[in-house]
């Protein structure tokens, strides 16, 4: 076996091609979800997939979830704490605090309970990598995302000032920067964003595309095989960096 992976919101979408991705490549691997039906289906196309159901938000469901890969994997190599939320799109001023509240709730307490954890048996062992999945919205300003655009950007922060803490300690700490990826989930956005700017989906689907240098959307296997690689010997000076996966994003819409 290469390691021991946990991945959080591994049930869907970029999660889930990564849990898959160090599956095939021989590691053990244990995800968690909120979604029990993609936990399911998960578990369904990969039986010796560890897989749980918790709220990353959740300190006793991360608890009962880090108890049990415990007691499963007896250590951890790598973190990936991928679990997020788009939130709401629209001006500033039409956000309530609760929808700002669930947004950086999910994608910033989740990511601090999981990095938590995992700091807290890599240092003792002195040595893992924990990748933290931010966005390329965490580079750049984008319109009527704001809860998004300030969660993102804290997940570069959070990166930097770990792979500072943990560096001495032998591990490695860095964001990958997915840029637009096609699924189910981009749809939803474009559609949510149409909503809030009045420019229709297909409108904004050409603006997402003529913003990258490549002028294609990215996929989850892209995303997945980033960060194999960056758990691989290969990478073993890389660390501190958010490292942009998106075709090269020229500006934002």
């Amino acid at each position: 076996m290469n390691g021991r992976v946990v991945i959080t919101g591994g049930g869907s979408g970029i999660g889930q091609q990564i849990a898959q991705n160090f599956f095939n490549n021989g590691y053990r691997v244990a995800v968690c979800d909120v979604s029990k039906k993609n936990l399911q289906k998960l578990k369904n196309s990969s039986k010796d997939i560890l897989t749980f159901h918790a709220d990353v938000t959740n300190k006793k469901d991360m608890n009962k979830f880090k108890i049990k890969v415990t007691e499963e994997f007896n250590g951890l190599d790598v973190m990936i704490s991928n679990a997020g939320v788009a939130g709401p799109a629209g001006m500033l001023e039409a956000a309530t605090l609760k929808d700002w509240k669930n947004c950086l709730s999910v994608n910033l307490d989740g990511a601090f309970l999981s990095c938590k954890w995992a700091a807290e048996i890599m240092r003792v062992q002195r040595s893992g990598l924990i990748l933290i999945i931010s966005s390329t919205s965490g580079l750049f300003g984008v319109p009527y995302r704001a809860p998004y655009v300030t969660a993102k950007w804290g997940l570069i922060g959070l990166t930097k000032t770990l792979a500072m803490e943990l560096g001495p300690f032998g591990v490695r700490v860095n964001a990958i920067c997915p840029g637009s990826v096609d699924g189910q989930r981009l749809k939803a956005i474009m559609d949510m964003e149409s909503k809030a700017s009045g420019i229709h989906p297909k409108e904004i689907e050409k603006k997402y595309t003529q913003a990258v240098s490549l002028r294609r959307n990215v996929k989850a296997q892209d995303i997945a095989d980033m960060a194999l690689f960056l758990a691989s010997d290969s990478a073993k000076q890389i660390s501190g960096q958010a490292i942009a996966v998106d075709g090269n994003t020229e500006r934002m819409v």
